[in-house]
C-alpha cells in the first residue's frame, strides 16, 4: 500500500516536472506568481480569522475604557480606530488583485511566445515539420491554461476575502458605536 502511494506520488511529480518543462520559461513565471498569490491569500485568511479577532478585542477594551464617547474628539478617535482596523484588514489585497490580473496576461505572453516558436519552425522547415510546430503550439496552450487556471482559482478566494474584510470593518464600526 505504502509503495503504491510512493509510486503514485513519484509519477505525479514527474508529470508536473514534464508539464513545467514543456511550458517553457513563461510557465515558470506563472508558477512563481501563483505561489506568491497563494502565499498572500493564505496569510490574509490567517490574519482575518485568527489575528484580527484579538485585535478587535483590544480596540473594544480601549474604547470601553474611555469615560467620554460622545464628543467630537471621541468620534475622531473612533473613526481612527475603524480606519486602522480597515487598513490592517486590507493589507496585501491590492497585490493579490494585481497578481490575479497579471496571471492571464502571463498566459497570453506564453501563447505569443509559443506561436513565435511555431512560426520560426514554419519559416525554416515549412509545413513539413509537424513535430516542431507541435512544440510551439504546446507551449502556447499550456501557458494559456496555466495563467487562466491560476487566475480563476485566486479570483474566487480573493472575492470571498474582500467580502469578509468588508463585513469585518462594518462589524468593528458597530462594536465601537457612540453612546
Amino acid at each position: 500500500m505504502q509503495k503504491e502511494i510512493m509510486d503514485s506520488l513519484t509519477n505525479n511529480l514527474f508529470n508536473i516536472q514534464l508539464l513545467l518543462e514543456s511550458g517553457g520559461t513563461i510557465l515558470w513565471m506563472i508558477l512563481i506568481a501563483s505561489i506568491l498569490m497563494w502565499t498572500l491569500l493564505i496569510e490574509r485568511y490567517l490574519f482575518v480569522y485568527f489575528i484580527h479577532p484579538s485585535r478587535v478585542k483590544e480596540l473594544l477594551q480601549s474604547w470601553d475604557k474611555r469615560q467620554e464617547r460622545s464628543s467630537w474628539y471621541a468620534y475622531k478617535i473612533r473613526e481612527g480606530m475603524i480606519a486602522q482596523s480597515g487598513a490592517e484588514l486590507k493589507q496585501h489585497l491590492m497585490s493579490i488583485r494585481t497578481l490575479i490580473a497579471a496571471l492571464p496576461m502571463l498566459g497570453l505572453l506564453g501563447t505569443v511566445d509559443g506561436m513565435i516558436q511555431t512560426f520560426d519552425v514554419l519559416t525554416v522547415f515549412g509545413t513539413g515539420n509537424a513535430r516542431g510546430m507541435a512544440g510551439g503550439i504546446s507551449i502556447a496552450l499550456i501557458t494559456t491554461m496555466g495563467g487562466l487556471l491560476a487566475a480563476l482559482s485566486g479570483m474566487y478566494f480573493s472575492t470571498q476575502l474582500d467580502q469578509r474584510v468588508t463585513r469585518s470593518i462594518n462589524h468593528v464600526a458597530e462594536l465601537l458605536r457612540r453612546d
